[in-house]
C-alpha cells in the first residue's frame, strides 16, 4: 500500500470516564461506569478503529484523551496494538496513568505506539511508577511524563525528575486555579523548560490554528469537531460530512483563550508544532535532551 501524503492527527474521546485513582483536583476520580456505557464504549471504540483500518487516503496520527483511564480496558490496549501495525498510521498515543503491565506493548510496533504518562503523588509509590517507566525503556516504547503543578507535588516531582533517565522528558502541567508566584514558576521551569506555556493562558480568539485542518477531535458517537474545546461540531466521521470542512478556518478559533496543551500546541502563533515535531501528540520536544527546549520569557503570549 502507498503511504499516503496528507497528514491528519485525531484526538479520540469515548463514552468511559471511570478511573481506577482518585485525585483530588480530578472530577472523574474513582468513578465507575456502569456495565453498559463500558459496552457502549467498547463498541465505539471497535467502530472507530474499523474508521481508521479503512482510511488509508490519509496518514493518520491517533492521540486517545479518555475522561478516566483507558488502559486498564483491555479494548483500549488491544486496539492500540492493532492500529499500531497498519502502515499509514504515523503515530498511536494514549494519556494514561501507568497503573497496568505494560508487557502487552511488546506486541506494537515501536516505531508507531507511544504513551504520555502521569505521575499523581498518593495514587502511587514512586518506585513502582519508575519501574514502569524503565519497562517501557526496555521494550523500546517512546513516552513523555509528567505531573500536576501543585505544590505538594514538587518535591515529588523534583525526585522523580532526579531518577528518571535524561532522555525521558518531564513536563508539568499548571494545576487549574493555582496563581504561581515568580519564584514558583521558576522552581517549576528548572524541571520543564516549557512550562512558561502551561502557566498562563493564551489569546486564541480569531487566531489560526491546525485544529480543524490537519488536527480534529472525535467523539464516540463519531461527532467531529476541530478541538476538544469548540463546541460546533464540523460533521459526523462516519458519514464522511467532515471532510469538506477539513479546510483553513475562514473564522479562526472562537474561543477567546486556550489553556490546555492538547489545544494550544496546534495554535500557529504558538510555533509549537515545530517543537513537538515527531512527538506532537506524545508531548515530546524534538530536540529533548540534546537540544534543550525554547524557554517562554514570563511574559510571553499574554492576554
Amino acid at each position: 500500500m502507498s503511504i499516503p501524503d496528507r497528514e491528519l492527527a485525531v484526538l479520540y474521546r469515548g463514552p468511559l470516564a471511570s478511573c481506577n485513582y482518585d485525585c483530588p483536583y480530578c472530577p472523574f476520580a474513582k468513578r465507575h461506569d456502569p456495565p453498559e456505557l463500558l459496552r457502549q464504549d467498547r463498541a465505539a471504540l471497535a467502530r472507530f478503529a474499523g474508521w481508521v483500518g479503512s482510511t488509508t487516503d490519509l496518514g493518520l496520527s491517533v492521540l486517545f484523551t479518555p475522561w478516566g483511564e483507558g488502559l486498564t480496558r483491555r479494548w483500549y490496549r488491544d486496539t492500540i496494538v492493532a492500529l499500531s501495525q497498519l502502515p499509514h498510521v504515523r503515530r498511536v498515543a494514549i494519556q494514561t496513568n501507568l497503573a497496568v503491565r505494560l508487557d502487552w506493548l511488546g506486541d506494537a510496533d515501536r516505531d508507531a505506539v507511544a504513551l504520555w504518562a502521569t505521575y499523581h503523588p498518593g495514587q502511587v509509590g514512586r518506585e513502582r511508577f519508575l519501574d514502569r517507566c524503565a519497562r517501557l525503556g526496555e521494550l523500546g516504547v517512546r513516552f513523555s511524563v509528567g505531573v500536576v503543578g501543585l505544590p505538594e507535588h514538587l518535591a515529588e516531582a523534583r525526585a522523580l525528575r532526579a531518577a528518571l533517565d535524561p532522555a525521558v522528558y518531564l513536563w508539568v502541567n499548571a494545576a487549574e486555579g493555582h496563581h504561581y508566584t515568580p519564584d514558583q514558576e521558576q522552581a517549576w521551569t528548572r524541571l520543564d523548560p516549557l512550562f512558561g506555556y502551561s502557566v498562563r493562558p493564551h489569546a486564541s480568539l480569531g487566531r489560526p490554528c491546525h485544529a480543524g485542518e490537519s488536527a480534529v477531535s472525535v467523539q464516540g458517537d463519531g461527532t467531529v469537531r476541530r478541538c476538544h474545546f469548540v463546541a460546533e461540531p464540523i460533521g459526523n466521521l462516519y458519514d464522511g460530512s467532515w471532510r469538506a470542512a477539513l479546510a483553513p478556518r475562514p473564522q479562526p478559533c472562537p474561543n477567546g483563550i486556550c489553556d490546555c496543551h492538547i489545544g494550544y500546541v496546534h495554535l500557529q502563533p504558538l510555533g509549537l508544532r515545530d517543537v513537538f515535531a515527531g512527538g506532537v501528540l506524545e508531548r515530546i520536544p524534538a530536540d529533548w535532551p540534546d537540544g534543550g527546549c525554547p524557554v517562554p520569557p514570563a511574559t510571553e503570549h499574554p492576554l
